[in-house]
């Protein structure tokens, strides 16, 4: 497994890569990675001859200083799990080197009413700086796909706006949540909860599968005000939203029959985290 730390060193890798045809698969991530990463590059390893995956703490998606400083750096680990998924390139710059003094890094795209609610409600200036990331990574990377987990359900709808807006040919695929026993959605975030906490976050995703079940026989917002009820009794929990969205465009639907697939998603603290989770309704 090759390992990068400039743009020009990556570049010229993948760019010998290309030349022999070589489709190149990439998954973008903070690191502190866990299997829920690793199955978005076991997906990328299978599906192209280069699989590279990034480990960039980036510091323009955070509105918290404390955040970011406290933020995992397990480059070490993250490296030997990588390498035991089969991953064949990880790219690991510096800040300076994503955003070199004097070029243009902003991404350029009008997201509209897509960013603004949901996580955007609540997390000032972290899509701008999330888009404004993966952009860069991609002009870097310039791969054929990139794997982004349905987990974070706003953010990968918004990368494909934003590469859509910006004609790029790079296509996202968005792979399935990958979850705990108890069905909580894995994220480097659940090592920061309690014992209490974490028997609490497991009954998230049960209160998401029995909404879709209410949702084929009742209107949309008696299942949604149900569902929002159950978040509100799990013990010490206490729901940022739920909503429930078109697939594409996350506008908040009314009916089934307004959208060819719907989704629900949430986020609820538990403690000090904020978990995220979403739940297909219809495709």
């Amino acid at each position: 497994m090759q390992i990068f730390n400039t743009v020009a060193e990556i570049q010229q890798y993948l760019n010998e890569c290309r030349s022999k045809n070589a489709a190149i698969g990439f998954t973008p991530t903070m690191g502190a990675l866990h299997e829920g990463h690793l199955s978005l590059v076991r997906r990328a390893v299978s599906d192209n001859e280069i699989s590279v995956c990034s480990i960039f703490v980036n510091p323009t998606q955070f509105d918290d200083k404390a955040d970011l400083d406290r933020y995992p750096r397990t480059l070490e680990r993250d490296g030997a799990m990588l390498e035991g998924a089969g991953n064949h390139v990880i790219f690991a710059p510096s800040v300076a080197e994503v955003y070199p003094p004097g070029l243009d890094t902003s991404h350029g795209v009008d997201f509209g009413e897509m960013a603004d609610q949901m996580e955007g409600a609540h997390r000032p200036g972290h899509f701008d700086g999330m888009a404004q990331v993966v952009k860069r990574l991609v002009d870097i990377v310039q791969p054929n796909r990139m794997y982004m987990g349905q987990k974070d359900y706003q953010q990968q709808a918004l990368v494909k706006e934003m590469l859509r807006q910006l004609d790029y040919k790079t296509k996202v695929v968005t792979c399935e949540i990958i979850r705990e026993p108890d069905g909580l959605a894995m994220s480097s975030r659940n090592r920061h909860l309690t014992p209490d906490e974490r028997e609490s976050a497991g009954h998230i995703n049960k209160v998401l599968r029995r909404l879709k079940e209410v949702a084929e026989i009742l209107p949309l917002a008696v299942a949604k005000a149900q569902a929002l009820e159950q978040l509100r009794h799990i013990p010490g929990a206490v729901p940022d939203y739920l909503e429930i969205v078109d697939a594409v465009t996350l506008k908040r639907l009314d009916n089934f029959e307004d959208a060819q697939s719907v989704v629900a998603c949430t986020t609820v603290r538990i403690g000090k985290v904020r978990l995220l989770d979403n739940m297909i309704l219809n495709e």
